[in-house]
């Protein structure tokens, strides 16, 4: 049987706490959706600029993880908070409209028709003897799928960590091991929130082993190390390509031909300028120049891990109140005493001939107050940028950075 391909995203959040006739229903559903899309899109680049300002290495993970935690939050959410948080991740202003788009793309999502197999999940961790709203609840369990479970977070606390700890483990196929840290969950936790989103699936265009050889990667202009190099320069080497003045777009797509990835590859050995011109509308620009040809293709297999602490770059990119005392999540509980203490992320990531494996996970802790005819070649051998996609509606699942291959 050939190697899989594996993606996980997991996403922990822990919580204490005008026309004069009517738009075709499948038309407006499909705008909301839409709309989800690009605004998971503009904040993944968005973070993906603001991490990059901070990190000169290696980056990867999931804005659409991310994304979905933050929307359950944003249910229960009030005031300035909620305004802050619908303008970080451009939710539709419309609650409905809202709740309808993330319905709709974890059934869009969740298929069971693919080739490949691409699963959502959501659960919410309840303290046994704390009263959420009733309409909390409900929302939560009819358009996020998350069903309610009673923990013992003051009295049990290790064993409501290690209880959700094997949940994630479940949704990640045993990828993603001890998320909860110990000291992570303590007396004060009220809810935590999970969401796992889980791909399988194998390369179109799989890389021979044997024609893997170490080669060198330029990490910058000045310095390289060996790493083992995959290539495909046979004449079914046909691949979706496209090239600018400064820039080389591959696609490689996994079975089914929905999902892809995209690697973008700048002609010199720093990512700088490619980073200081990653827009959407760039982005798009590029997408639109793809056609498909024969390539011959040299990409690093590799592997790395990351951990964010994203507090401090939420605060940045507009929404600190969620963070203060004074933060209104009413919304989940029918009071004024949660606020979030801290949101963490965690993410692995292969890729090697098979294809890929990859895990993601972010935890909400929230705390109560108190050129021409010639084939061209696309050597990755310096650092490059990858994208994993819904192909027909763009909605970017993963996001990667490779500065320095790790065997």
């Amino acid at each position: 049987m050939p190697f899989r391909i594996l993606f996980y995203s997991i996403l922990i959040s822990g919580i204490l706490f005008a026309m004069g006739s009517k738009a075709n229903p499948s038309e407006s559903a499909d705008a909301d959706m839409k709309t989800v899309i690009n605004g998971n899109n503009q904040f993944c680049l968005n973070l993906y600029r603001n991490l990059a300002q901070k990190d000169s290495g290696n980056i990867f993970y999931s804005p659409f993880s991310i994304t979905s935690a933050m929307a359950m939050v944003y249910e229960g959410a009030r005031g300035w908070v909620a305004n802050e948080i619908q303008q970080v991740f451009q939710f539709p202003k419309d609650t409905k409209a809202c709740q309808d788009a993330f319905y709709g793309l974890y059934q869009r999502l969740n298929k069971k028709t693919a080739k490949y197999k691409l699963n959502i999940a959501n659960a919410l961790w309840v303290q046994k003897d704390y009263k959420l709203l009733s309409a909390y609840l409900s929302t939560i369990d009819k358009y996020y799928g998350g069903k309610a479970t009673n923990l013992d977070f003051v009295g049990a606390t290790e064993q409501s960590r290690q209880t959700i700890n094997k949940w994630v483990e479940q949704k990640t196929n045993n990828k993603i091991k001890d998320l909860l840290p110990p000291g992570s969950v303590n007396t004060m936790t009220r809810l935590i929130i999970t969401n796992a989103i889980y791909f399988k699936g194998i390369w179109v265009k799989q890389f021979d082993k044997k024609l893997t050889m170490e080669e060198d990667f330029w990490v910058n202009e000045t310095k390289s190390i060996k790493v083992p190099m995959m290539r495909r320069t046979d004449p079914e080497a046909m691949f979706n390509y496209a090239e600018t003045e400064d820039l080389q777009i591959l696609e490689m797509n996994y079975e089914g031909d929905e999902l892809s990835m995209l690697i973008l590859l700048p002609r010199e050995r720093t990512l700088q300028n490619l980073e200081n011109n990653l827009t959407m509308a760039k982005l798009d620009e590029w997408k639109k120049l793809l056609t498909a040809r024969r390539v011959e293709v040299y990409i690093p297999r590799f592997t790395f891990t990351t951990r964010y602490d994203l507090t401090i770059s939420l605060s940045e990119l507009g929404m600190p109140n969620a963070f203060a005392p004074h933060c209104d999540l009413s919304g989940i509980d029918g009071t004024k005493n949660l606020y979030i203490q801290a949101v963490v992320h965690k993410a692995f990531v292969e890729v090697n001939e098979e294809g890929t494996e990859a895990a993601a996970a972010t935890g909400v802790v929230v705390g109560i107050t108190s050129v021409g005819p010639q084939i061209p070649v696309f050597r990755a051998d310096h650092p490059f940028i990858f994208i994993i996609q819904e192909k027909s509606t763009g909605n970017i699942l993963f996001i990667g950075r490779v500065v320095e291959p790790e065997k």
